[in-house]
């Protein structure tokens, strides 16, 4: 039997993430009544950075070898130049690595430079392990149809170096690129649903739909500031947020989220989690400071938006839990649309705020009469190649569906970005929704 010294070193960091990954349900299933909520969110995020960094490693060994191992035979490799490259390589895997610690140690008022740069060569290294992986993919091929007869030469030299330089300039520039496109504001995208049994006295109402704003390493309160000038000028009569407004604690950042207060939509602004409030263990708080700034959390509820042409002309507006808060175990919080509707019946317009597509799609399932979903979570992929995941993922990805007769759902590409802030193949967007009575 093979010992796990004679494991190979992926083996082992494989080995590692599933001892991490254990214990990160073991802590879910039998801790979590236990720990405090302090401790509590610290274990998790401390295990959650290390499982994640676990998987990485199998990643970055694979990179140090093709961009450093590859070239050490060469006439290069005792050069200067090749040694200041060496170091670049490991200082760029030693920043992606850390990326996932910043939420650990380093989230304030406005990102620290050092967030910002681990999180910029988090979003390189996945596109460079595509693009190794995919020209990798491609040589072998070219191999088994060129066959083995063919002799080890300059040629297969040749081609062995271009996959590695090939890789990390078109990482370099897919990088900037998105970089430069996560820096623009977000679009405004202005869009017309027509709602089921919606009063003609709330024909052209206005929401403002804002989610995935993900206030914490790469986030602060300039961007928030911005945002909430954005929604100003738009003259909403009601705003929503649904979903993953941040990933730190509300005592840790309550300083950024201060431009908030300064929405004032005049039916309303109002907020459901996301699957990262639930990663900060610290919803309560969030809930108290969302209501110091006037914004109406929906933990599994609903209200009625009245016409201010007509007292007795209303739709129901509605929020449910993110379904995380199931995963994690969340006292008190939990998807329950029973709850979240109850009160709404479908001889009024039903509006629901559910923070992931697939919650859209369960609710659907249970109360077909909804008319409209307003959902988040998908980030539209956020950058090259995760759009391809996202999309297999999501019932819905992004953009507005028509779902049977009389029902839409519409998912935001996300407000900002997670940590990395790049996006590629998808773009920022504040929601500008124009509800047409039929």
């Amino acid at each position: 039997m093979i010992s796990f010294k004679q494991l190979p070193i992926e083996a082992k960091a494989a080995v590692a993430a599933g001892v991490v990954f254990f214990s990160m349900m073991l802590s879910r299933s039998y801790l979590a009544e236990k720990l405090d909520f302090r401790t509590r969110r610290w274990l998790l995020r401390l295990q959650m950075a290390l499982f994640v960094n676990t998987l990485m490693l199998m990643g970055s060994l694979h990179v140090w070898r093709s961009t450093v191992t590859t070239f050490t035979r060469s006439s290069a490799a005792s050069s200067f130049c090749f040694m200041l490259w060496k170091i670049a390589v490991f200082t760029f895997l030693a920043l992606a690595h850390s990326s996932f610690f910043t939420l650990l140690f380093l989230v304030a008022e406005e990102p620290y430079f050092f967030s910002l740069a681990a999180y910029t060569c988090l979003g390189a290294y996945i596109i460079l392990i595509f693009f190794l992986f995919t020209l990798g993919s491609v040589e072998q091929a070219y191999k088994f149809l060129a066959g083995r007869g063919a002799k080890a030469g300059t040629g297969n030299k040749n081609r062995t170096a271009l996959k590695p330089v090939l890789s990390v300039l078109l990482t370099v520039v897919l990088t900037v690129v998105g970089l430069l496109n996560a820096s623009q504001p977000p679009t405004v995208n202005s869009v017309e649903i027509p709602v089921h049994k919606l009063p003609s006295t709330m024909n052209n109402l206005k929401v403002v739909l804002l989610s995935d704003i993900h206030l914490g390493p790469t986030v602060g309160k300039t961007k928030l500031a911005m945002i909430v000038r954005m929604v100003k000028a738009l003259k909403p009569d009601i705003t929503v947020i649904v979903g993953d407004l941040t990933d730190a604690e509300a005592k840790i950042i309550r300083p950024a989220v201060e431009p908030l207060g300064e929405l004032d939509s005049p039916l309303g602004t109002y907020f459901v989690t996301g699957n990262h409030e639930y990663y900060t263990s610290d919803v309560s708080n969030w809930f108290e400071l969302l209501k110091s700034f006037n914004i109406q959390p929906l933990h599994n509820e609903n209200v009625k938006i009245v016409s201010p042409k007509s007292t007795s002309d209303w739709f129901c507006l509605a929020g449910v839990d993110d379904i995380e808060a199931d995963v994690l175990h969340y006292s008190g919080h939990g998807m329950d649309l029973k709850k979240a509707l109850r009160g709404c019946s479908s001889e009024h317009a039903i509006l629901l705020l559910a923070h992931q597509p697939i919650a859209a799609k369960w609710a659907l399932q249970e109360r077909p009469d909804i008319n409209l979903i307003l959902s988040g979570h998908t980030h539209g992929g956020q950058i090259f190649p995760l759009n391809a995941g996202a999309y297999l993922l999501n019932p819905f990805f992004v953009g507005l569906y028509k779902v049977g007769q009389n029902t839409f759902v519409y998912v935001s590409p996300g407000t900002m970005y997670y940590g990395i802030p790049m996006r590629l193949g998808s773009r920022a967007e504040i929601t500008e929704i124009i509800l047409r009575s039929p």
